[in-house]
């Protein structure tokens, strides 16, 4: 479980609660109508924006989120160069051994292709294909977090009015007045929440999982590539650190210093 993200999304949401407290009872920032009015209605317009499939993703999207392991990519580096030297010292026939000890399918696609004699070319296609569809999903789950956090303060806002119309229509009736309000005033609460506290946040953090997917992928399609090509293990390895952060770059020299 990724502990930054439930700390943050649960952190933000103790504290919404926390102010509401502090000025009474919950029970006052409740309306069902204002509910109904933002949830309800931003449910079915991202029905009208996307697929059914797409929609149905989103509690698979949401549990990435949440049940996210990131990869080491200082690991990777050192697992792809050791599959290098295995390469370089016993033939690349060897590695169909090591794929058999691999999780990794799509390191395992790209090195079982290469120990097969695949055409380089046909090998680098196939894997950057396979990284253009996981980008393209990651883009759509995003899209749907997105438009929660453009259609949910919108429909707040369609709230609002209803609410106004309701408390104007009813100014004789000061029993009336109250709830129009109410429903002016929460719904657009709802939909800032929605957005604000979930739907943006959350889109954000899909984001920064596509971008460290995408780096992890390209390094294997680069180390695949370079053992395919039968590169000195040495150069494999230099290759592959310009993919890290000065910062690790130098800690990683200082520990091959001492």
């Amino acid at each position: 479980m990724d502990i930054g993200t439930v700390f943050g999304l649960i952190g933000t949401w103790v504290l919404v609660f926390w102010a509401m407290l502090a000025g009474g009872s919950l029970l006052i920032f409740l309306d069902i109508p204002s509910v109904v009015m933002v949830i309800g209605g931003t449910t079915t317009v991202i029905i009208l924006c996307y697929p059914m499939n797409y929609v149905k993703n989103v509690a698979k999207t949401l549990g990435k989120v949440f049940f996210h392991k990131s990869e080491s990519i200082t690991k990777l580096i050192e697992d792809i160069v050791s599959y290098a030297e295995i390469a370089r010292r016993d033939g690349i026939l060897s590695l169909e051994n090591v794929t058999k000890e691999l999780d990794n399918q799509f390191i395992v696609s790209g090195i079982q292709m290469a120990v097969d004699g695949t055409d380089p070319e046909l090998i680098e296609q196939i894997m950057n294909n396979d990284l253009e569809q996981g980008i393209e999903r990651h883009e759509t789950s995003k899209g749907v977090m997105d438009a929660i956090g453009k259609y949910g303060p919108a429909l707040g806002m369609v709230g609002t009015l209803v609410g106004l119309v309701i408390m104007l229509q009813n100014m004789d009736d000061p029993a009336k007045i109250g709830p129009g309000m109410a429903v002016a005033l929460l719904t657009t609460m709802y939909g800032a929440l929605l957005a604000n506290a979930f739907a943006l946040p959350i889109s954000d953090r899909l984001s920064r999982r596509s971008a460290e997917e995408v780096l992890y992928k390209t390094i294997i399609i680069k180390g695949v590539m370079a053992i395919q090509s039968g590169d000195n293990p040495r150069i494999v390895e230099q290759k592959l650190r310009t993919f890290l952060p000065p910062s690790a770059r130098v800690a990683e020299e200082s520990k091959e210093a001492a």
